[in-house]
């Protein structure tokens, strides 16, 4: 008698084809018996469990039945009224082996970081309190450890030592970014616990605050500078954490880069801090890709603090990026392996795979298809959209639908609305180079925002109008 695993799965008419090329394979590298059953539904994302109940018939002995993965409603209540488990499987059948891969291989736990962020609100005396708490609180949402208050060089800051004690009272734990003394030490009688920066021309004073230090070169070029202040805050017993500075590209940054190694290998056991807000606020390029190369740098090198900015359009999410970034550095160092295929969170532009039906799937799919009800896909370079009229593609959603309009049923207002809608999806899809899945959300990492398929919006809008009767 066979201990294999024997699961029965179900689709619908479109889908069957594509089902059937797909689940052999994958049961021969798993490892388990199959049948496939194909219900009287051209699309299996319209299937509920109240129809399944009905319609479904299971004659045979199975261990498991696998639904398609859009499937609405109580799995409990099939579970319990054919006496089997049912699941639901992957939303698109081409991820079926990644589905039953998921089942064997434990989950990558991410939790684990031990870089530390302090995130900055710049030009922090220009804001009411309202503003500073709102920021604050969105930082540390975002992964923020520490909130950092920066000063303007120049400008008197009066209420600092305020606006420490509210946000202290928030439960943040606070530093402030000055050079001025009076606002330095209101701020540290308040409650900060770091300031941002020490070096020869007031470590003198600095020293005697009681608070963490950050200590910087004179001039980022001599580091004999910063080690006269090491040798200065040693004497007084102060703690500090290092900062050689990171520069902007154009501006030396590969060369900074060096003197954090320098210092490193000079102070083994010193605590480290990188400002790596100069990289990434001051280069127009999506920043989430950097944020990974500069916690690995803070990961391998052990610094354990980094200070960044969210001002620039491009890295607004710097706070989250990085958060991100120093946990998947840290599995990577840690666990001896590539940070490829843990997690798609920072994966914003591109998708880690595309899967494509194929000339000759949708030649096949679209002589199938019976009814009005359009299909969207992005195949082979090209926008293809199909239903029981017709099979148009191309790149442009424009001409695609004017030809449709022409050659296929009239269209009413909300329908067009919605093959628009989609038609700029798949737009933007082909455009990236991204996975397009018609009525599903385009995946942008963790800025993903989730939506409802057409199908869910309709019977929602039907029930209330039923309960509004």
């Amino acid at each position: 008698m066979s201990s294999r695993e024997r699961i029965l799965f179900v689709t619908g008419r479109l889908a069957e084809s594509s089902v059937r090329r797909t689940v052999p394979t994958v049961a021969a590298a798993v490892g388990f018996d199959y049948d496939i059953q194909v219900l009287g539904i051209s699309v299996a994302a319209l299937m509920h469990v109240g129809w399944l109940k009905r319609r479904l018939e299971i004659t045979q002995s199975y261990d498991k039945v696998l639904l398609p993965g859009l499937v609405q409603g109580d799995l409990e209540e099939l579970s319990d009224h054919f006496h089997l488990p049912f699941e639901l499987g992957p939303k698109d059948i081409f991820d079926l082996s990644e589905h039953f891969g998921k089942k064997s291989r434990q989950a990558v736990d991410l939790s684990n970081y031990d870089v530390e962020i302090l995130a900055e609100i710049n030009h922090a005396p220009k804001l009411s309190d309202r503003q500073l708490v709102e920021f604050a609180n969105r930082y540390r949402e975002q992964g923020a450890n520490v909130i950092d208050l920066g000063a303007i060089p120049g400008v008197s800051w009066d209420r600092v030592g305020e606006v420490v004690r509210l946000l202290v009272s928030e439960g943040h734990r606070v530093s402030i970014d000055s050079f001025d003394r009076r606002e330095v030490e209101a701020a540290v009688a308040a409650g900060a616990e770091l300031v941002l920066s020490c070096n020869s021309s007031n470590r003198d004073w600095a020293c005697q605050l009681g608070a963490e230090l950050v200590v910087i070169p004179d001039d980022p070029s001599d580091l004999s500078t910063l080690d006269e202040s090491v040798s200065f805050l040693n004497a007084k017993g102060t703690k500090y954490r290092l900062d050689p500075i990171l520069e902007p590209v154009g501006y030396g940054f590969a060369a900074s880069l060096l003197r954090y190694a320098t210092i490193r290998e000079r102070y083994a056991d010193a605590a480290m801090m990188m400002g790596i807000g100069n990289v990434t606020e001051m280069g127009e390029v999506d920043s989430s890709g950097m944020q990974l190369l500069l916690a690995a740098i803070c990961q391998e090198w052990s610094i354990r603090s980094v200070l960044t900015t969210a001002v620039a359009p491009w890295c607004v999410t710097a706070v989250k990026e990085f958060d991100l970034a120093r946990r998947l550095a840290h599995y990577a160092v840690e666990q001896r392996s590539l940070p490829k295929h843990v997690t798609s969170a920072l994966l914003l532009l591109r998708d880690s795979k595309v899967r494509e039906l194929g000339q000759e799937g949708l030649a096949a799919l679209a002589a199938q298809l019976t009814d009005p009800n359009y299909r969207i896909f992005v195949d082979g370079g090209t926008l293809h959209l199909m239903n029981r009229d017709g099979y148009w593609r191309g790149d442009d959603p424009f001409e695609i639908l004017d030809r449709v309009l022409i050659e296929s049923t009239p269209l009413d207002p909300s329908h067009a609305f919605y093959l628009g809608y989609e038609l700029c999806k798949a737009r933007t899809a082909l455009t990236l180079g991204k996975q397009y899945r018609q009525d599903q959300a385009l995946r942008w990492g963790f800025l993903t925002v989730e939506e409802p398929s057409r199908h869910t919006r309709l019977s929602e809008r039907s029930q209330s109008s039923r309960g509004g009767e």
